[in-house]
C-alpha cells in the first residue's frame, strides 16, 4: 500500500474539549489499498473528536458512493456507504494490538492517521452481495450466465445420475451378501 497521509489528524496542540474535522475521501484512498475491494468512489467522512487527558474518543460519520464488481454481471456497480462508527485511542508506553475498539499510541505521537481506518470502515460498510438494482445488470452477460448455468445443470444431474447408478449397486451387493449368509445357514 501507498502511503498517504490525507486523514490525519494534528491531535496533540489541541486541548481538552470537542472539535470537527472532515475529511473528503476519493480515488487516492482506493488507489492505496490497490483497488482490491472498491474501484473508485466519492464519499465524505465527518470525525467529532473529544480529547481529554488519558484518551481521544472518535465518532465517525462516511456517506457517500463507491464503485465495486456487480457480483452477478461483473459490471461496474454503484453502491452507497453509509457508516457510523466510535473508536476510541488511548496512550501508552507499552505496545498493544489494534483490537478493533481501541487504538492504543505513544504519548510521543502527535498524529492520529485515519487513513486504515476510514478505509476498513467503508469496506465493511458494503453489503454482503454487490449487485446492482433489479434491471440494471448487462443484459448480454446474464445471458450468458443462463447458457452457462442450463450446462452446468445438465453436469449436475449427469453426476447425481452415476451416484445413483453406485448406490444401486451398493444395494445390489448388500442383496448379495445376505443372500449369501442365509444360504450358507442353510447348507449347515
Amino acid at each position: 500500500m501507498e502511503q498517504i497521509r490525507l486523514y490525519t489528524i494534528a491531535y496533540k496542540g489541541l486541548k481538552n474539549g470537542s472539535y470537527d474535522f472532515d475529511f473528503q475521501v476519493d480515488d487516492a484512498l482506493f488507489e492505496a489499498y490497490d483497488r482490491i475491494e472498491i474501484k473508485s468512489g466519492s464519499c465524505q467522512a465527518h470525525v467529532d473528536l473529544k480529547r481529554s487527558e488519558t484518551m481521544l474518543e472518535l465518532s465517525v460519520d462516511i456517506t457517500g458512493e463507491v464503485i465495486c464488481e456487480c457480483d452477478r454481471c461483473l459490471e461496474d456497480c454503484p453502491i452507497a456507504v453509509d457508516y457510523s462508527g466510535e473508536l476510541v485511542v488511548k496512550f501508552s508506553d507499552e505496545i498493544n494490538d489494534y483490537d478493533g475498539e481501541v487504538l492504543w499510541m505513544s504519548p510521543s505521537e502527535d498524529m492520529l492517521d485515519l487513513t486504515q481506518y476510514i478505509y476498513e470502515s467503508i469496506v465493511l460498510s458494503l453489503p454482503y452481495r454487490r449487485v446492482h438494482e433489479e434491471g440494471g445488470c448487462n443484459p448480454e452477460m446474464l445471458a450468458a450466465f443462463t447458457e452457462l448455468s442450463e450446462e452446468e445443470f445438465e453436469r449436475i444431474e449427469a453426476e447425481a445420475d452415476e451416484d445413483e447408478v453406485v448406490a444401486l449397486d451398493d444395494h445390489n451387493r448388500e442383496l448379495l451378501e445376505q443372500l449369501k449368509k442365509q444360504m450358507e445357514k442353510s447348507t449347515k
